[in-house]
């Protein structure tokens, strides 16, 4: 393995840390690995040791290729530095991707606390957006990010239909970042339809990091050390798996429907439809549909509904909801920037 170190030139006293692995030769028949960049905790006064390193070779030995960050803090932090260290570790990390053999796009922001305050900004507002994100007991809101970092911007109202796929956990019990904090980036990404899973634990609190027990950690309900390897799981579903040389198909899409495609589809919500020019073909046919299930009007609770699960409420014919399909296919569709990957 190599250790490469290198100051940023923002300006800022910002460090990046490269642990890269080998590929080929005894790893072959592997010739890139994706790429995670860890955004330590503190508060943003300092860098936590325990979020650091620690995170680093978990994911080395989950076959990744990993940086540690150590950002703009204490004195330094004015916001945007902190952002304008991520964006230049994220460009220099890109740049080298053939020399460091990693997919350059296939870069994960790991943060934790402030960290993770600063990868929730990354993938809701950088320039070098990651393509994915995992948040650790992140803060998130404008009231607490307040009492860390004065000036810095509530992330979760950053967020946007080109905010990548995200895993977030954090403590039910965390008395530093309440778990309100993760529950407003969920809502922010469940409004833009952006895939996430999350991990909510009913004893954990602040600070756990990987949850082994040489970080000091105490009194962890016996899931919580478990989000690493759930995480890289997570991971190989959305970036496909990369152990035997050449990704395969990712198993799971960024997306939750169809409402960012670029043609209206049975994949959207009825929500979606009904507010758009495709009301105009889905309305006489969901009309005779809510009457099969006793309904005068579309419930507000059903509103998140893909009409292809409503046609499988009501068994609608294969052939029928083909039909539907290309009737919405050729309805003109406005675009509002479409699904552009992250």
């Amino acid at each position: 393995m190599q250790i490469l170190q290198q100051q940023l030139p923002t300006g800022h006293g910002a460090v990046l840390t490269a642990y890269l692995q080998q590929v080929g030769g005894e790893f072959a028949p592997l010739a890139r690995r994706p790429a995670v960049l860890v955004l330590p905790g503190g508060g943003y006064q300092m860098c936590s040791d325990r979020e650091a390193d620690p995170v680093a070779l978990a994911y080395l030995q989950a076959g990744f290729q990993a940086f540690v960050l150590r950002y703009a803090t204490g004195a330094q932090a004015a916001w945007p530095h902190p952002l304008e260290d991520y964006e230049a570790a994220a460009a220099l990390i890109r740049s080298h991707a053939d020399d460091w053999a990693l997919y350059p796009d296939k870069l994960v922001v790991i943060g934790f606390s402030a960290g993770g305050h600063l990868a929730a900004c990354a993938a809701a507002m950088a320039g070098q957006r990651p393509n994915a994100a995992i948040l650790g007991y992140p803060v998130i809101d404008k009231g607490t990010v307040e009492a860390y970092l004065p000036g810095a911007p509530d992330a979760a109202k950053a967020v946007d239909e080109h905010t990548c796929p995200c895993f977030v956990f954090a403590g039910r019990d965390d008395t530093t970042v309440p778990v309100a904090n993760t529950l407003a980036w969920l809502e922010a990404l469940t409004r833009y339809d952006i895939s996430y899973e999350c991990h909510i634990y009913s004893q954990a609190g602040h600070g756990f990091s990987t949850g082994e027990s040489f970080l000091g950690t105490q009194g962890l309900c016996s899931r919580a050390p478990h989000w690493v390897s759930d995480s890289t799981a997570w991971l190989r579903d959305v970036f496909g798996d990369f152990s035997g040389g050449a990704l395969t198909a990712p198993r799971c899409q960024a997306r939750v429907n169809g409402n960012r495609e670029s043609a209206y589809n049975v994949d959207c919500t009825l929500g979606y439809l009904l507010q758009s020019p495709a009301a105009a073909v889905i309305q006489p046919l969901l009309q005779p549909l809510l009457a099969r299930l006793h309904l005068n009007a579309l419930p507000a609770s059903l509103s998140g509904l893909l009409f292809r699960q409503l046609a499988g409420m009501i068994a609608l014919p294969p052939e029928q909801l083909a039909a539907i399909d290309t009737a919405l296919h050729a309805v003109p569709k406005q675009q509002t920037g479409g699904d552009t990957p992250c």
